[in-house]
């Protein structure tokens, strides 16, 4: 049968009109806007630092027994997994022992469109690793210097100089120092500047810059032993120290011993100089203290799961806070302090 040309066009159209009319019918549109499921089970949520698991675990049987209708349940994998988990929508409650980083931050922010609400609720240790411990400052037992501002510290680790000092400090002389240290450099040791304590350091101390004293800094990473034991990062800057009169380490007081002595910081001229110690750490006096976070997803304009803000009080009230002397490392908060966090989420 002969199909004439005009015909053939017209069923050609006619085919590609019901074609593009089956796609139609096929194309679901612009795909929605992830939206985390909501959690209207009665159980907080908490993913974050293991090694907040036995604080966790008394808070949860605390909160239940104040609160029967509700209860708490922990996965606490480490704190790369808490904020995925909290605007994945399977956390409620993310639990941070380091300072939070930008995957964390804008990660958040990416997602849901709005940032993160962060609740100070405790203290990090005073030497206990992995458990947050106060960040110290050393020098040589034979250095005769006893302290430092954290603008002088700031001028001697890094470039930028955020905190004002008038120039940077390279030598023991520019510290006032004389006879054989005057014109000796200061050799410098750290952790590796990616990792929890030396972002906390940056944060606090240099403000934020990355920008270090490169020529005489030397960053050790925690290291693997063969029978599986762990060299730790501070302790490799502790030895170095020991070997080196001439050096200044940031370190803990866990590995420290009387080859190494501490210095008192003052977190502003002019201030008051504070030892790491328990006391001054709980009171936040002595300022490279670290902070223990905690991470709660809420929309702007609308109050907070009602159960996760309950949690929170009741981690920010005395009980709560006592919870800390119980677990014997971490520690609480100031009551000043805790009452500026309690007010956040009301």
């Amino acid at each position: 049968m002969k199909i004439s040309a005009r015909a053939f066009a017209f069923t050609f159209v006619a085919l590609a009109f019901v074609a593009a009319a089956a796609l139609r019918a096929q194309d679901p549109g612009p795909l929605p806007p992830f939206q985390p499921p909501a959690n209207r089970m009665p159980v907080v949520r908490l993913w974050g630092d293991r090694f907040l698991s036995a604080l966790a675990l008394r808070w949860a049987e605390e909160f239940h027994a104040a609160h029967a209708e509700w209860s708490a349940e922990s996965n606490l994998l480490g704190d790369g997994t808490a904020m995925p988990a909290l605007y994945t929508g399977f956390a409620d409650v993310a639990l941070f022992g380091r300072d939070l980083i930008a995957t964390d931050i804008d990660g958040f922010a990416h997602v849901l469109k709005y940032p993160h609400l962060a609740i100070e609720i405790g203290t990090g240790s005073l030497d206990k690793p992995g458990q947050s411990p106060a960040l110290v400052v050393f020098v040589h037992r034979d250095n005769p210097l006893a302290h430092l501002t954290l603008a002088q510290l700031d001028a001697i680790f890094g470039a930028e100089r955020r905190r004002g000092a008038p120039a940077a400090i390279r030598t023991w002389g520019d510290l006032g120092l004389g006879g054989e240290w005057r014109d000796q450099p200061i050799n410098l040791y750290a952790d590796d500047t990616h990792t929890g304590p030396s972002q906390f350091f940056q944060r606090v101390v240099m403000r934020d810059s990355r920008k270090f004293n490169w020529e005489r800094i030397t960053e050790f990473k925690n290291l693997r032993r063969p029978d599986g034991t762990t060299d730790r990062a501070a302790a490799q800057s502790l030895a170095a120290l020991r070997a080196d009169r001439f050096g200044l380490a940031v370190a803990n007081l866990h590995d420290a011993d009387s080859g190494v002595k501490p210095l008192a910081l003052a977190a502003s001229d002019g201030g008051l100089f504070f030892t790491p110690t328990r006391e001054n750490c709980i009171a936040r006096t002595y300022p490279l203290a670290r902070p223990i976070l905690a991470c709660v997803n809420r929309p702007p304009g609308l109050p907070l799961d009602p159960k996760v803000r309950e949690f929170l009080r009741y981690v920010l009230s005395p009980a709560g806070q006592r919870d800390y002397a119980r677990e014997g490392h971490f520690l609480p908060l100031p009551e000043a302090l805790a009452l500026e966090q309690w007010r956040k989420i009301e």
